[in-house]
């Protein structure tokens, strides 16, 4: 172990020389994947009505997307992001990841075949009665992640590589240490790419589509990232061992992605390895032809695990899905819609769930601060009886939860979350968003999931009989980030929930003690290498 520590110690000192110098700006978004506050006011002025923005990400190891515009005034990529709150997928490399040669560094004008980049964050945390835990006491814990990547491209066509290690401790917590917070010196990707330019010809925009096929460890985001997500907002990642391929690419009017994947445990006390018993596939469409209005994403994933000779549950879930997002025309409406069911088999018992999202928003684009207010209603199924042979709860396989609440409380499963949220821009440098939402168990039988459940998992999250009521607690948030210098970003974020019936009810049968709410605080730096 301590050879494999000095080689990543090599690595890392042969990057920071790299890292030192300053380069082109680039829009950033915070930890959370929210856009901040200079991406903001571009996303709103750069068309009056579907509010096109060029892509804030690098293009997934291929070509460029052409943020120019053609003679008619319209963009020369059908991509549009969506205005919804946090559903934005990391880009593919990772958002801190730069190309040598569009760097202001002389000597690199050359290296247009190396994509390299460093980050380091560190985030003081303030827990007071944190409801995931079985003490309620206040905790200060610390932070710490770094992450370095290495990408070669062109210059080798169509083979290409890419590598990006991950440090992510976590230091001064009340609790015992847990996958969550702590993953030393781990590879969280190491993948060979085929690309294949242009091998299914162009869009009518003249935009190039790519074959990508890539096989090795992998981390990325689908969707808006509710069933497949990295996880930024947490200190160690999701990743997954197996091939992906892709058909055409963001700023096609079309695009298929499709993957088949074993998940990688994460041990905190050695390196990482794959989940042997457990197989994560499925496939992604995007269907941009009419992305000035509506952007499609119909999509399915499936997840397998065998039962390893009785040692855990044997489970086979299919969970088809569609996204639909977009700008109503002549109006600064825009809303992301979504639908997904699910069956199966799970642990001998039938599977039968389901889930709908909606939110509607509206911007103000004229208003210097570019305010957006929205409206976010999710319904996710929990399980309706116990005791029958049909099991509702759903599944969210490796979604990223901070959409649903900051606290990181809530999880796709089991709840039904209305919420309000506004979010604008005072300044080029600053974005502050906050939020008011109300949380139910969609099934008064079923589990709370993250309830008593880091890092010690109590089953006192569920009251079997329904008698502890279904009203989980109401929250209110809000979060202010601030571009310290152009290599600098920072992040002070506030949640206070108040426990509902459920939660103060389970408390006193699993803690003999219950608490009226809790509070989060918490303060982010962010430092990377290129801007």
């Amino acid at each position: 172990m301590e050879i494999s520590k000095f080689k990543w110690l090599v690595l890392i000192s042969g990057i920071l020389p790299i890292a030192a110098a300053g380069a082109k700006d680039n829009a950033v978004l915070d930890s959370a994947g929210l856009i901040t506050a200079s991406d903001r006011v571009a996303r709103l002025a750069a068309s009056p009505a579907s509010a096109v923005v060029a892509q804030n990400t690098q293009p997934p190891m291929g070509e460029a997307a052409v943020n120019k515009h053609v003679a008619n005034n319209s963009p020369a990529t059908f991509y549009r992001r969506a205005r919804s709150y946090s559903t934005h997928p990391e880009s593919d490399p990772p958002r801190y990841v730069r190309n040598l040669a569009k760097t202001d560094i002389e000597a690199f004008k050359h290296l247009d075949w190396l994509d390299v980049g460093l980050d380091y964050r560190v985030r003081y945390e303030l827990r007071n009665n944190d409801i995931r835990r079985n003490r309620l006491l206040t905790d200060h814990p610390v932070l710490l992640r770094t992450r370095a990547f290495i990408g070669i491209r062109n210059i080798l066509d169509p083979l290409r590589f890419a590598v990006e290690f991950e440090d992510a401790r976590g230091y001064n917590s009340e609790f015992p240490r847990d996958n969550r917070d702590w993953n030393p010196f781990e590879l969280i990707q190491t993948y060979g790419e085929l690309y294949f330019k242009g091998a299914l010809g162009q869009d009518d925009l003249g935009n190039q589509r790519p074959i990508r096929i890539r096989g090795g460890r992998m981390a990325w985001e689908a969707v808006d990232r509710r069933l497949l997500g990295n996880n930024q907002w947490r200190n160690t990642t999701n990743n997954f061992e197996g091939f992906r391929v892709t058909f055409g690419q963001e700023a096609n009017d079309w695009e298929f992605d499709a993957w088949g994947m074993q998940p990688i445990i994460r041990d905190i006390n050695s390196f990482d390895g794959r989940n042997k018993s457990q197989w994560f596939y499925g496939a992604v469409g995007h269907w941009r032809k009419w992305s000035d209005v509506i952007t499609l994403q119909p999509y399915y994933m499936g997840l397998k695990q065998d039962d390893r000779g009785g040692k855990q549950a044997e489970r086979d879930i299919h969970s088809p899905g569609i996204r639909a997002y977009g700008v109503l025309p002549n109006t600064q409406i825009d809303f992301d819609l979504g639908a997904i069911y699910q069956f199966g088999r799970d642990n001998g018992r039938k599977k039968s769930a389901w889930s709908y999202l909606l939110e509607f928003g509206y911007s103000f684009p004229q208003h210097a601060w570019k305010p957006r207010l929205s409206a976010f209603y999710g319904f996710v199924s929990g399980d309706r009886n116990p005791n029958d042979q049909t099991d509702n709860r759903f599944e969210r396989f490796f979604g990223f939860a901070r959409p649903w609440s900051p606290d990181d409380y809530l999880v796709m499963e089991n709840v039904k979350a209305p919420k309000l949220v506004f979010e604008f821009s005072p300044h080029k440098d600053i974005s502050i968003d906050g939020s008011y939402g109300w949380f139910w168990l969609a099934s008064d039988t079923d589990r709370f999931n993250n309830l008593f459940n880091v890092s010690t998992p109590n089953s006192n999250n569920r009251d079997r009989t329904g008698n502890s009521g279904d009203f989980i607690g109401q929250s209110v948030n809000a979060r202010i980030n601030y571009k310290l210098a152009p290599l600098i970003d920072t992040t002070i974020g506030y949640s206070h929930f108040m426990n509902g019936e459920f939660v103060k009810n389970r408390q006193l049968a699993a803690l003999g003690e219950s608490r009226n709410s809790s509070n989060f605080f918490y303060v982010e730096v962010s430092i990377r290498a290129f801007k």
